[in-house]
């Protein structure tokens, strides 16, 4: 089974500047996952996407097999993430000059780092025993659920996203909901090129605890992690 670790991150960040860059236990936030990619001893290849020399530059310091320049059009606020995944596979193959494509390929986000190498590993093992799922996502149990207390505001008035045909009166009584928590995405390769989004009919979850499920989008989300990872003994663990 031939593996490919993809790390696409961006340069450009609203919520936090050079966010990939910033420094959380004493290192730059993308070696944390290029690290626990390399310790897991799970990928042939790891590979960085990036639009940002500098981020590039890091990724190679801190364990890259190699970096790829992600095109303009592909580094944008608003470009989606599996086009740039496609890419990164795409340029990796040509410059390996596989005549054999990777048969999995898993995307792990810079922004969180919280994950262990128990995680990464796990997931691909679960992922890699049902050979009927098309990709997997890692996931955490949701704070608000849309039958309970998440609502939309239309003209000034507060309504449920998802009402239930019965009044629920208790948060414990919602049906369970699940937030995609941004850390552990994998695809078989074949499937990645089918698809455009990241649920299809053959979607697999792996969980994950909410303490090792925060994704860095904001400067209070940057405090939560900077503050978990420094009660950490080894954020690698």
């Amino acid at each position: 089974m031939k593996r490919l670790c993809t790390i696409c991150a961006r340069g450009g960040s609203k919520g936090v500047k050079n966010k990939n860059l910033v420094d959380i236990a004493g290192k730059p936030l993308i070696a944390h996952t290029l690290i626990q990619a390399k310790t897991s001893g799970l990928f042939d290849y790891l590979v960085v996407s990036s639009d940002s020399e500098a981020i590039r530059d890091t990724a190679m310091a801190w364990g890259a097999d190699f970096t790829i320049d992600r095109p303009e059009a592909l580094a944008t606020d608003t470009a989606a993430k599996i086009p740039a995944i496609q890419h990164a596979v795409k340029t990796a193959e040509d410059e390996m000059n596989y005549s054999k494509p990777f048969d999995i390929v898993v995307d792990l986000d810079a922004t969180s780092p919280l994950r262990s190498i128990a995680d990464i590993k796990n997931a691909v093992r679960e992922f890699e025993s049902h050979r009927e799922a098309t990709n997997l996502i890692s996931i955490t149990k949701a704070r608000r659920s849309p039958y309970f207390n998440m609502v939309e505001v239309h003209n000034g008035y507060a309504k449920l996203i998802n009402p239930l045909s019965d009044v629920i009166v208790r948060r414990q009584d919602a049906p369970v909901c699940y937030d995609m928590n941004a850390s552990i995405y994998i695809w078989r390769c074949d499937a990645l090129f089918q698809n455009q989004s990241v649920l299809t009919d053959k979607t697999m979850t792996y969980f994950m605890p909410e303490e090792r499920s925060i994704d860095i989008d904001t400067e209070f989300d940057l405090k939560i992690v900077r503050f978990l990872a420094a009660s950490r003994m080894d954020m690698q663990e």
